[in-house]
């Protein structure tokens, strides 16, 4: 009998420290959150041993998982759901069906998931679609595009861009009854990457003749240059999004090739030619001084030519949207981000704030003190319910 209380007394110290995990005090549901983070760590791990053993790619396994909770088209007593092909990019469609004596405000949303994982049918964002669809009196395209490992980096913009255009034109507005002075582009994570660098792609397309109203971007990444911002100082390890996992997503955007991802995690991957580009991401000028406290700006060590020439895309605007420049920055629309405290993708979202704001950008920053990445996603938890309230708010206000 002892001994069994003993084995049993192991096993529940090892369970407790595998679930348990270390959070901030002002964290909400800090129980909920750890048992998230179990499940993810848990997938994770498996991904992990299932890439060694050869059986499949990390991100592969991870998709896999992530599919399993994708939803079937279905319409409900408020919104139509339907599916479709804008420019052979795969979209979800939302229309309420209340009937509507104006024309109604259209947004594009684009699912994040690290370029890698994700899908418009996925139940979170489902929805998600489906209640800014009710809640705004809005239709609302949910975008797919090819993901990483299989394709990389222009594929997914070039898939977004595409599409986008594609709902741009004055006939598939009409179609479905949008404004198209209301059209709007929002994304988050990932997909607030390409929402942003869309947004920006679209000011220089003379062929596009309606354009955006707003941009919203959620905890968006928007940076290869330096993976040491004291976001990613403070908070390597937090549950949801550590700073390998982000460099791992970064690095399968541009290639399979492991040594991108190393030397991204040691911040050597930038070649000295393209040294000038960190005046655009650089955090001792462009955060407030609650982001930097403590915090001492170390000039990054510069690596070899040879990743960039192989891969070029980490050094592209389109995958990096901080790169642009002023006068391009200056002809975005306007624009709301939200950034979470517990977050190595933080301090990518704080600077572009500064940045949009210099260029003569009207932006609305609203920073989620108790906040953490992918914190909307899990709807059945009070902070998304909080997130989600001020998203609809303001774009009703400003859409």
């Amino acid at each position: 009998m002892g001994k069994k209380m003993i084995l049993l007394l192991l096993v529940g110290v090892l369970a407790a420290y595998y679930i348990y995990t270390p959070l901030p005090d002002n964290i909400e549901e800090p129980w909920r959150l750890m048992w998230v983070t179990t499940s993810l760590k848990t997938v994770k791990n498996v991904a992990w041993f299932a890439e060694l053993l050869g059986i499949s790619h990390f991100m592969d396994i991870l998709q896999f998982f992530m599919s399993l909770r994708d939803v079937p088209i279905r319409s409900d007593e408020n919104v139509t759901v339907m599916e479709t092909t804008f420019n052979n990019v795969p979209v979800r469609v939302y229309v309420p069906k209340r009937k509507s004596e104006i024309l109604r405000r259209g947004l594009f949303y684009i699912h994040g998931g690290g370029w890698c994982l994700g899908d418009a049918a996925f139940f979170n964002y489902d929805f998600l679609s489906r209640r800014t669809a009710d809640r705004l009196d809005a239709v609302v395209i949910s975008a797919n595009y090819r993901l990483a490992p299989k394709y990389h980096f222009p594929s997914q913009f070039e898939d977004v861009y595409n599409a986008l255009r594609w709902f741009l034109h004055q006939d598939v507005l009409e179609k479905y009854g949008i404004d198209p002075e209301r059209i709007g582009v929002s994304g988050d994570s990932a997909g607030g990457n390409l929402a942003a660098a869309v947004a920006q792609q679209l000011t220089e397309d003379p062929d596009v003749k309606i354009k955006l109203k707003i941009q919203s971007l959620i905890y968006p990444a928007l940076q290869t240059l330096d993976m040491d911002l004291p976001s990613y100082r403070e908070y390597p390890h937090f549950s949801l999004l550590p700073k390998p996992l982000m460099v791992r997503f970064w690095s399968e955007y541009f290639t399979t090739d492991r040594s991108l991802e190393k030397a991204m995690l040691f911040n050597q991957h930038i070649p000295v030619e393209s040294s000038h580009l960190f005046k655009f991401v650089n955090w001792s000028s462009l955060l407030p001084e609650k982001f930097r406290k403590g915090h001492v700006y170390n000039s990054p060590t510069l690596g070899s030519s040879k990743l960039a020439k192989k891969y070029p895309g980490f050094l592209d605007v389109r995958a990096a949207p901080l790169l642009a420049d002023d006068n391009k920055l200056h002809g975005l629309p306007v624009t709301y981000v939200i950034t979470c405290q517990y977050d190595v993708l933080r301090d990518d979202g704080v600077m572009y704030v500064t940045r949009l704001r210099n260029a003569g950008v009207q932006v609305t920053h609203n920073h989620i003190e108790d906040g953490y990445h992918g914190a909307l996603s899990y709807k059945e938890f009070k902070i998304a319910y909080r997130i989600e309230n001020h998203y609809m708010s303001w774009l009703h206000e400003n859409l």
